[in-house]
């Protein structure tokens, strides 16, 4: 009953701020809310998608333990904080202090309590597992997206020269993805630009700094070559089935990826593929598992010739007869190199809740791969989809 009051709260609270007296926010123009988690992100059809998209892992040996309990009745969609952009900080640990920021020293904490803020809407702060570099001056690395950029060498002390010259000037979730970026320096077409919708002008701009020209602090950009990303929130100091959760399914997720030549682990920069990550805190862990995932715009808006495929991938890739909603082949990466696949920013977020072991499969087949959701009332609590210009909050 407390559940059920709880969402009709929440569906009056969403119906308010969405009537004709709110209005978009800046950083937002020519965005809106997706009414439905339909609107955002298409359900898989088992007309289009086949029967196996009813069905969970039958293979599936993992298991949460018996105690695992979540909550199972409050409602996910659009309930989420509305986020610009994503800064994942390499920590090398699977678990911090309950707030990240708190620890005493680090990048997250100049970060949070530092002077220069954000100006292009709310940064969300993650520390991860990511290895940290062995430097001798101690600096790490963070993963900033949507721009999907790594920068090197950073330290609590240039962290202003981070937010002011990279995510200030960067894209946001809420970025066209073909907008014009008055911070981008101007410079003459490459040929990395032959793709206009795989690269705004503003990561364009960061990518194409030579390895031996750095930022006057020291910070040293360089493109993220994964094609998709997965994050795990494994942070057990805030839920401890947060940090059960998080590595049985990497481990599962690993199992469905391997057979696909899509597996990253933490120390391989091949091209494309799927980057797996435990992040601290996102919230709501009462519904854990929490998955988020992030896709690039090469994901969504898909060549016409294949990207390659060697080592039994072909095969593989055909027994799971990947379609879009339009019956349009779906290509997939392979092991092959893939240097066009090193550049381009994140054209969606899938953010999704109470996943479980034997939901991996179906989430690798259709919804890092294809951008579908298997179980949307029960799972999508939201995200956004920069093609679409759609947000869930």
């Amino acid at each position: 009953m407390a559940a059920t009051l709880k969402n009709f709260y929440k569906t009056i609270s969403a119906a308010a701020s969405n009537s004709s007296f709110s209005k978009a926010p800046k950083d937002r123009e020519g965005f809106s809310k997706a009414p439905t988690n339909d609107a955002l992100f298409p359900r898989t059809d088992p007309l289009v998608d086949g029967e196996e998209c009813l069905h969970d892992c039958a293979s599936c040996s993992v298991k949460y333990p018996k105690s695992f309990s979540i909550d199972e009745e409050e409602e996910l969609y659009g309930h989420v904080k509305g986020w610009s952009t994503h800064l994942i900080v390499a920590t090398g640990k699977r678990d911090w202090v309950r707030d990240v920021a708190d620890e005493k020293g680090s990048v997250m904490e100049a970060v949070e309590k530092g002077d220069v803020k954000p100006s292009n809407g709310r940064l969300m702060l993650s520390a991860s597992n990511i290895p940290v570099p062995d430097h001798s001056d101690h600096s790490t690395t963070v993963l900033l997206l949507p721009s999907f950029q790594f920068i090197e060498n950073v330290t609590p002390e240039n962290t202003g020269d981070l937010i002011r010259d990279f995510v200030n000037k960067g894209p946001t979730n809420t970025s066209p993805l073909n907008a014009p970026s008055p911070a981008a320096p101007s410079s003459p077409p490459t040929a990395a630009e032959d793709e206009p919708t795989s690269l705004s002008p503003s990561t364009a701009a960061l990518s194409k700094i030579p390895a031996s020209l750095v930022h006057p602090s020291g910070l040293r950009p360089r493109p993220c070559p994964h094609k998709y990303l997965i994050l795990l929130c494994s942070q057990k100091t805030r839920d401890a089935r947060c940090g059960q959760s998080a590595p049985l399914l990497r481990k599962e997720f690993e199992r469905h990826l391997r057979p696909l030549g899509l597996h990253r682990d933490l120390h391989d920069e091949r091209p494309g593929g799927v980057g797996i990550y435990f992040i601290s805190h996102v919230g709501g862990h009462k519904f854990s598992a929490n998955v988020l995932i992030y896709r690039k715009v090469s994901a969504v808006e898909r060549k016409e010739q294949l990207n390659g495929h060697d080592r039994g991938v072909v095969e593989a890739l055909e027994k799971l007869k990947v379609e879009d909603e339009k019956g349009r082949d779906v290509v997939l990466d392979s092991n092959k190199k893939l240097e066009e696949e090193g550049a381009g920013e994140a054209a969606q977020c899938i953010w999704l809740a109470r996943v479980r072991p034997e939901d991996c499969e179906n989430i690798i087949r259709y919804t890092v791969l294809q951008g579908k959701v298997v179980k949307p009332e029960r799972q999508l609590r939201g995200g956004f989809d920069r093609t679409k210009g759609l947000v869930s909050w």
